[in-house]
């Protein structure tokens, strides 16, 4: 009686031993195995898709190694107003649009799929004077960071919220007895969604 109680519960702990490492490698939609921040490599094509509920349109793509990427970007705001989003800016007088415009991002991996990153874009921005409907473009070297985080559904694609930091020189522009102070600095909220492409565990 008690070899047979001493066998049953071997049998019990080796077959909870087993579901449990089971449990482990299990790969689930939301929880895959390995999980997303543990890609080795992997290309990855994404948007800033608010742009184009406003007339323009963004396309980036990024390549990952490991806990680094390094993205190349395409913007062009149509209709969307930046000025808002500038430090003392100048938005009762004037609206600020991006025009087709490149950038470069390099960011890491600080924890999971939280990225933190550097960038350099060459902005092309129409400035709009309100009170004329006057157009001016002025040119920016704009640098900056970013913080955002990767929330995924499934194995390939994701949406990226975060927040940028843009920083510039001074630049301005006259307007007849008016004049155009472009900010130093923008502080804006973005939303990006993307899908990752041959990826490598």
């Amino acid at each position: 009686m008690k070899n047979k109680a001493l066998l049953l519960a071997v049998f019990v702990v080796l077959t909870q031993s087993l579901f449990a490492q089971t449990d482990t490698t299990q790969s689930t939609f939301w929880h895959p195995n390995p999980p997303h921040y543990a890609v080795k490599q992997a290309f990855e094509w994404e948007s800033l898709f608010p742009m184009f509920f406003t007339g323009g349109y963004h396309f980036a793509a990024g390549y990952r190694y490991e806990k680094f990427r390094v993205r190349f970007s395409v913007i062009n705001g149509g209709d969307y107003d930046a000025e808002p989003a500038g430090v003392n800016n100048s938005s009762d007088e004037f609206k600020r649009y991006y025009k087709t415009s490149p950038g470069i991002f390099l960011g890491y991996n600080v924890w999971k799929n939280l990225e933190l990153y550097g960038f350099v874009e060459l902005h092309t921005f129409s400035i709009e004077q309100k009170s004329t409907g006057i157009k001016q473009d002025l040119e920016s070297t704009d640098y900056g960071a970013g913080l955002s985080y990767q929330f995924f559904f499934g194995r390939r694609f994701y949406v990226q919220p975060g927040i940028h930091l843009y920083l510039r020189s001074d630049k301005s522009l006259d307007f007849g007895e008016a004049r155009y102070d472009i900010p130093n600095a923008d502080i804006a909220p973005v939303i990006r969604v993307g899908y990752r492409l041959c990826a490598k565990y």
